[in-house]
Order: structure tokens, then sequence, then C-alpha cells
């Protein structure tokens, strides 16, 4: 079953039991899955879903942070609640030890010798690392290496 049947499914459980609290996070995945495929006319793979729900959390952790800087617990419970229901349909994390061998594979694959050459190697690893670690860690992890 591909993510994205799978969320639609995970939609209709929610409104057999009344979840109104998941439904609500479900409908948020949904509707922004469906926005690209309008916006666009193109049908998502689980890749493109992936990406969504990706930029999804990347959205939801700075609304979190913004929220517990204003002691804005209320919306900051809210907040938290959507990004644990987005990440239950991520893949698991890379560990720091899986990440730096993704790093130094794709730099010896590709012949990389200097920061200038960080852009191919972000290119091999996003298809890898999509929804499995953060990017802007990923990018300051292959500027320390091609720095050394």
């Amino acid at each position: 079953m591909s993510l994205k049947a799978q969320i639609l499914d995970d939609v209709k459980n929610a409104m057999r039991a009344q979840d109104r609290e998941r439904l609500g996070a479900l409908r948020l995945i949904s509707a922004a899955i469906k926005q690209i495929e309008v916006d666009e006319r193109i049908e998502l793979n689980d890749a493109q879903v992936l990406a969504v729900l990706d930029k999804m959390v990347k959205q939801r952790r700075e609304s979190l942070e913004q929220f517990e800087k204003a002691g804005r617990e209320d919306l900051a419970a809210k907040e938290r609640f959507e990004l644990g229901i987005i990440q239950a349909y991520m893949p698991e994390p890379l560990s720091a030890e899986e990440l730096t061998a993704l790093i130094r594979s794709a730099i010896v694959q590709l012949g990389a010798s200097s920061i200038r050459d960080m852009g191919p190697v972000m290119n091999a690893l996003r298809e890898q690392v999509q929804g499995r670690a953060d990017m802007k860690a990923v990018s300051q992890a292959v500027k320390a290496q091609l720095s050394a």
C-alpha cells in the first residue's frame, strides 16, 4: 500500500472512530498532498509524499519552537500532537553513524575533494536521506567532511 493510500485509509479509520484531533491532523496531511497534486497536475509517488511530510515536520518544529518561546503551551501541545501524527508516516531516522557512512560513500563515489563539490554530493544524498534526516544537519555534516 502506498504512503498516500495509507494516509487516506487512516483518515477513514479516524472518522469511524470519531477521533477528532487525529482526524484533523490527518486531514492537514491529506490537504497538503492534494494541494500539490492539483497545483502541479500530477499524482504524487511515495518519495514526493515523503518530501511533503518532511516539509510539514520542519514547519511544525519551527512553530513549536515559536509557541514555546511565546509561552503558548496550548498551541505548542497541538503542534506536538500534529508532529507525532506526521512523524508516524516517516521512515526510521538515520543514526549519526549511518549518516556519516552515507556521506563518506557519496564523497568517494563522486570523487569530491573540496567545498565546491558540495552541491553534487548533496544531490546524491537527497534521495537516500529524504525524510530520514534533517537536510540542514546533513548539509553541515557534508561541509565538515569536505573541509577536513
